[in-house]
């Protein structure tokens, strides 16, 4: 969402007393943020010893920051715990009361800043400037420092290369100069929802460093949890960390506010660390470590064609019970096309293993799954799927960089896997030379580039062979049904909206034009569906929708859960799923049909400020997590919406950046979370994204929703565009504009209505340019009422029946 939804209204609680929420979710939530937090470094300090004394420095021990801002953060807790009170409450170590209440007094004085101007959030909190004197005394009284360095991104504002955003600042490289200097033990835990550089990590004698992924409204208990040792820290990276920024593949394409060349192309995050860089990654993509450790027994590798099947026994060697995440990289055969040293081909998170004991676990990886998209025609077949010769090799460990090699499969002749067809690909005069992958004579990967293919398809051609046919119209006299009998099947749905006016067509692709409708709980994100008095009196309800992804972003209380790369930090879908299921339970509760959740997009570069809403650099692991919600919120009967579909990647300029990527890594990459998570969870609805792609907005590409989307993927609900979206014409149909530009293309609602924010221009496209010469066709317009109304049928929305019932809006 954009900016423009705050000042509308704000979601602050209006001074509602009840605080009560289910005490299962935040149970989960506290659970799934322990399990997601990554140790790093461990020289046996961790956990802390029985009935030590810690010494907590950095302010934000206690001004913790639990999620990153925006509309995926902005949501009303009861709480937020944070470790120093934590600590306190576990009753397992003694937190050094003085130096607390030097901290407790700079932060009554210096109060943190709430980061309530949209797009100005702090990315840090200025830090208690405190003598040797004072941190010599702290460590004559105390076994173990703790050192936490907050750091905050989000909506609208990229992290940037300057201190106090990517990199310490010197009032924080001081402390901890100082501090792991003063004491014999040194525990460093970031509090963030976003890497930051870690490079003084290795500056400076540290005992353990930690990342706390932001952990919601249960932060503080869970990292007390960890550190006490009453579970174990079980997260592992889910993008890799640069030793320097500028080692990052993505580094030198980032940031400029009208066009993104994603010259990486397929390279991203690992994929390029381990095929040209080894050395270049501080911490790499899998890696976490945990209380105990794991030896892994592997099995034969049984295959059949194009599939595997390994069987992996996971011994714990260790002396503590815990679990591990066993991980399988697929390598793949040098051809015409280039290719990363390793992907992710296949994961499982074991159970608890007792120490000494041991758990079997398979691992199933199909070729097919990871065929190589030709854009260009190099192997013969262009715009295909394929599998090229050679020999594919898996390996299995418990990171990208700790594998061993399990077996081969020998792939004798290319296999075309799908043909399909050019879609979404750079447009003409705007291609750029991508990364390919070259070998010297000495065999060694370097990096080479060749242009990128650029678009030769008839975008408007393939549009009007496609465009849908009109309804039959219902006999002359008959009574127009009413949706209460399209949903007992007396009438079909094709059959109800053929007897829709037009005025109310046009309605249904639109929400109810602001945010906070009045047909909602209070603080909602908009209303669709049901959205005029005339369909509402036919029974069709408004669908209601709200933020977000770390919780409910509504006026009353509700439950601030861990963010994206917390819960994907787990590698545990099921127990993401469970989360989502009593997530799900609070919507019902709170009046929320529909959750705008998961964010679904690429953690390409770590300047991104929503990363913290996203899952990983990995769109295996992306689309496992992404599934996970999908199918917990939805076995609830409420819906989930992922978003923001596609190659959102960066929010400096966000509206109007153009996202250049070659076809191969668009759907290789960016778009290949989508596809699983459409392919194992079947999501209601999707909300498109903000920027160009290729020179189209996403809420207006016809080929990313309706070729790639609805006719690859199989996708068949709702398509929504984010928060508004920009006013512009149809450059291949000059009698198309604004929203008929975007029906066109097949998406379905403009979401939160048809009046720009603010004023009172109305988008009227539809309108000027249903039934026009060349203008938007009525079968079009039906199309969309389908996909709107067959969504309201299987949804069965909480949304009011008439305008006049409005106690349960008041009533939360």
């Amino acid at each position: 969402m954009s900016h423009e939804t705050m000042s509308q209204h704000s979601t602050a609680a209006d001074g509602l007393a009840d605080r009560r929420l289910d005490p299962r979710l935040a149970a989960k939530a506290r659970e799934l943020a322990a399990q997601g937090t990554v140790l790093l470094r461990n020289d046996g300090v961790l956990p802390l010893a029985l009935e030590s004394r810690v010494a907590l420095f950095g302010r934000t021990a206690k001004d913790w920051l639990a999620v990153g801002y925006g509309s995926g953060g902005d949501v009303n807790p009861p709480y937020i715990s944070n470790l120093t009170d934590a600590l306190r409450e576990s009753g397992a170590v003694k937190v050094d009361e003085e130096l607390a209440a030097a901290y407790d007094r700079f932060s009554e004085e210096h109060p943190a800043d709430p980061g309530t101007v949209w797009g100005k959030w702090p990315t840090h909190y200025p830090e208690l400037d405190l003598d040797d004197e004072q941190i010599n005394a702290a460590a004559g009284r105390n076994d173990v420092a703790i050192v936490v360095i907050g750091r905050a991104a989000g909506e609208d504002r990229d992290a940037e290369l300057a201190p106090g955003s990517y990199f310490l600042t010197e009032q924080e490289e001081s402390l901890i100069a100082r501090v792991s200097a003063a004491f014999e033990r040194t525990v460093a835990v970031i509090d963030a929802g976003n890497v930051m550089d870690l490079s003084w990590a290795e500056r400076y004698p540290l005992s353990a460093l930690v990342i706390a992924w932001a952990g919601g409204m249960e932060s503080g208990h869970a990292l007390a949890d960890v550190l006490t040792g009453v579970t174990e820290p079980g997260g592992r990276l889910t993008a890799s960390i640069a030793r320097r920024y500028e080692d990052a593949p993505s580094a030198q394409n980032f940031g400029d506010p009208d066009v993104t060349n994603y010259v990486e192309d397929v390279f991203v995050g690992y994929r390029y660390y381990e095929t040209f860089a080894p050395g270049a990654a501080q911490f790499h993509f899998g890696e976490g470590l945990g209380y105990t450790s794991f030896s892994l027994g592997l099995g034969n590798l049984g295959s059949d064609a194009t599939r595997a099947h390994l069987d992996v026994t996971a011994k714990n060697t260790g002396e503590r019970g815990g679990s591990t995440v066993v991980q399988a990289y697929l390598e793949t055969p040098d051809g015409k096309l280039s290719q990363p040293a390793r992907r992710l081909a296949a994961v499982t998170r074991t159970g608890s293993v007792v120490a000494g004991q041991s758990a079997t676990v398979s691992l199933d990886v199909d070729l097919r799954d990871f065929a190589s998209y030709d854009d260009s025609g190099a192997t013969g077949h262009r715009s295909a799927y394929v599998l090229e010769p050679g020999t594919y090799r898996l390996h299995v460990g418990q990171s990208v960089k700790d594998t061993e090699l399990a077996g081969e499969i020998e792939i004798e002749n290319l296999i075309v896997v799908q043909q399909l067809e050019e879609a979404s690909s750079i447009q003409k005069g705007c291609g750029f030379d991508r990364m390919i992958l070259t070998r010297g004579d000495d065999g060694e990967a370097t990096v080479g580039y060749e242009p990128a293919p650029e678009e030769q398809r008839d975008l408007a051609r393939r549009i009007l062979e496609h465009l849908p046919k009109e309804l039959a119209a219902p006999a002359e006299g008959a009574a127009a049904p009413s949706f209460e009998e399209v949903r007992a099947g007396k009438v079909s749905l094709e059959e109800f909206v053929a007897t829709v006016g037009t005025e109310d067509l046009i309605a249904l692709a639109y929400g109810d034009t602001t945010m906070d409708s009045p047909l909602g709980v209070r603080g909602n994100a908009g209303a669709l569906g049901g959205v005029t008095e005339s369909l509402r009196e036919r029974g069709v309800a408004p669908a209601i929708t709200t933020d977000g992804p770390s919780g409910l972003r509504v006026s009353a209380f509700a439950s601030l859960l861990p963010c994206g790369t917390a819960l994907a930090s787990t590698w545990n879908p099921e127990g993401v799923r469970e989360l989502a299921e009593l997530h799900a339970e609070e919507m019902l509760a709170k009046g929320s049909d529909i959750l705008l959740s998961p964010g679904m997009n690429i953690q390409r570069d770590p300047l991104c400020g929503r990363n913290f809403e996203y899952f990983s650099e990995d769109p295996l692991l992306t689309g496992l997590m992404g599934a996970a919600i999908v199918n917990g919120v939805q076995s609830k009967g409420v819906a989930a919406c992922p978003k923001h579909y596609a190659a959102n990647n960066q929010e400096h300029n966000r509206i109007f950046s153009d996202s250049r990527v070659s076809e191969r890594a668009l759907r290789e990459i960016y778009l290949r979370g989508f596809q699983i998570m459409v392919k194992e969870s079947q999501p209601q609805t999707i909300m498109t994204s903000y920027n160009k792609i290729n020179g189209v907005w996403g809420h207006y590409s016809y080929d990313l929703v309706t070729t790639i989307l609805r006719g690859e993927f199989g996708f068949d609900g709702l398509v929504m565009t984010d928060w508004w979206m920009r006013m512009v014409e149809d450059p291949n149909f000059p009698a198309l504009r604004y929203s008929a530009y975007r029906v066109r293309g097949g998406i379905d609602v403009l979401m939160p209505g048809s009046k720009e924010h603010g004023g009172d221009t109305c988008d009227t496209g539809v309108k000027d340019s249903l039934g026009s010469d060349g203008g938007l066709t009525l079968g079009e317009l039906q199309r969309t009422a389908l996909h709107v109304l067959r969504f309201v049928l299987e949804a069965n929305p909480q949304g009011h029946a008439t305008s006049a019932e409005k106690g349960r809006r008041n009533a939360m």
